[in-house]
């Protein structure tokens, strides 16, 4: 049974960092004494991981970084949890094809044999696609197929449309729905605060906000924290 703890953004308004999952963070992570971390989505690979490396050490667990290995598959291959980090998602997922890793890490979610949490661009890759990203494409990555550990995209950092604004640009939902003009595969827009807990097929709602689900050619489904989704 393969578990995936999803979390929309690790900052949220008024708590510290991975301050407003910490409960769900230390659900997901019980029985796990040592957690191999991905910082590649930031060019500061030392600096993140002395930041994840101290907040996980106040949850009682021991983080390791992957940009250490001199394998990085064998990393992956020996791992009991793995934490992809958020940042840039092109950046991220053209480390993870240039290192190799991304059919051990597929592969070993699938079987269970390995817990995934992502944040932000770590929950990008957890889609089918890169497709739904907020970010720009400061590189290119070999393809746009993400790992497909889920059968939905994400839009972490969703933002409802401000009907006060003066802003003359598109709306998040606008550019989902320019998504579902060409494309099929359902949206799930993540609300910073947000959080997926996903065990087998279970698939629930976590943390302090909602989140909106957009399906081609149907209105928008309003989702609540508890809800469980049929995706």
């Amino acid at each position: 049974m393969q578990r995936l703890y999803l979390v929309s953004s690790s900052r949220v308004h008024g708590h510290g960092y991975l301050g407003h999952c910490e409960a769900e963070l230390r659900q997901f992570m019980q029985g796990v004494r040592e957690v191999l971390f991905v910082p590649w989505a930031l060019q500061d690979h030392a600096g993140y991981e002395a930041k994840v490396a101290a907040r996980f050490k106040e949850l009682g667990l021991v983080l390791k970084s992957i940009h250490h290995a001199p394998d990085p598959v064998a990393a992956v291959a020996s791992a009991e949890a793995i934490f992809v980090g958020g940042g840039n998602s092109f950046r991220l997922l053209d480390q993870l094809y240039a290192q190799g890793v991304m059919p051990t890490i597929r592969q070993r979610v699938r079987a269970g044999e390995l817990r995934y949490m992502g944040s932000s661009a770590g929950t990008n890759m957890a889609c089918p696609t890169l497709k739904t990203t907020n970010d720009m494409p400061i590189v290119q990555p070999p393809s746009f197929e993400a790992l497909g550990l889920i059968r939905f995209q994400i839009n972490p950092h969703f933002l409802d449309a401000d009907p006060s604004s003066t802003h003359m640009g598109e709306t998040r939902e606008d550019r989902i729905r320019e998504f579902h003009e060409m494309n099929a595969t359902p949206v799930l827009g993540l609300r910073e605060g947000a959080q997926l807990l996903i065990e087998g097929e279970r698939i629930e709602l976590r943390g302090i906000k909602g989140a909106r689900l957009f399906q081609r050619g149907l209105e928008p489904k309003e989702l609540v924290p508890g809800a469980l989704l049929e995706l």
